[in-house]
């Protein structure tokens, strides 16, 4: 889920349009504002209505991989922690509309699946236990930079040895900017989300592009890695 994206009224996406942005939600990491929010609650809203519940394709990518202990961190409407579920995994997981996570915790009872929904802000969220697998998509960039890298380092940590982080952020090259506070985001540079994972087995690493409202584009980077064993601190080379 990334973080509330704004857009004109006259432009509330078309069912099936969110899901190609790669955008999930932002309200459930940030404070940024009502804008972001009320973005994000009239999307989930919609799409509840008509019932567009489709995976995005950076979703779809990350289904290959998710097993165990799984972290969704802002999740919307739950469409890949709902399937990850389906697929054996106890998954938490974190946004802050309260629209996104009624309808989450509403179809994991009814399906009667592994799923802790939790609704809260992730301008202040703590991780505070370890997954086999960490999900974070098109949500860093909704922080101001220092948030948005302190998040990248505990999504890191919280991944357990042999686990995989599997995070999708906009990057240099965006010009799609009015989802964005004006003072409160973070583009990558096109490598720096792998090059956080210095050590780590990259299992995907790609950069895409995407037209935009306005004659603009939205540019991801998505990197797939999987954590080392434990390093074994003090021992001979």
């Amino acid at each position: 889920d990334s973080g509330p994206v704004r857009r004109p009224s006259s432009s509330v996406p078309s069912p099936g349009e969110a899901a190609a942005t790669g955008v999930r939600s932002v309200a459930a990491m940030t404070d940024s504002g009502p804008r972001a929010v009320r973005f994000f609650e009239q999307q989930f809203q919609r799409q509840v209505r008509v019932a567009d519940f489709a995976l995005n394709p950076f979703e779809t990518r990350a289904l290959a991989h998710l097993r165990g202990a799984v972290l969704d961190l802002g999740c919307g409407l739950g469409n890949l922690s709902l399937e990850a579920a389906r697929r054996g995994c106890a998954v938490t997981a974190v946004d802050a509309s309260p629209t996104a996570i009624a309808r989450l915790r509403e179809v994991a009872a009814a399906e009667h699946l592994a799923v802790d929904a939790v609704e809260a802000n992730l301008e202040s969220f703590a991780i505070d236990a370890t997954y086999d697998v960490v999900v974070s998509i098109g949500v860093l960039m909704f922080f101001d930079r220092s948030r948005a890298l302190e998040l990248l380092r505990a999504l890191c940590a919280a991944v357990r040895p042999r686990g995989v982080a599997i995070v999708t952020a906009l990057v240099e090259g965006t010009t799609f900017l009015a989802m964005f506070d004006p003072v409160r985001y973070c583009l990558f540079g096109t490598v720096e989300l792998e090059d956080a994972f210095a050590g780590w087995e990259i299992l995907e690493s790609q950069i895409e592009r995407y037209p935009a409202p306005g004659d603009t584009a939205k540019v991801f980077s998505t990197v797939i890695a999987r954590r080392p064993d434990a390093v074994v601190v003090g021992r001979d080379r």
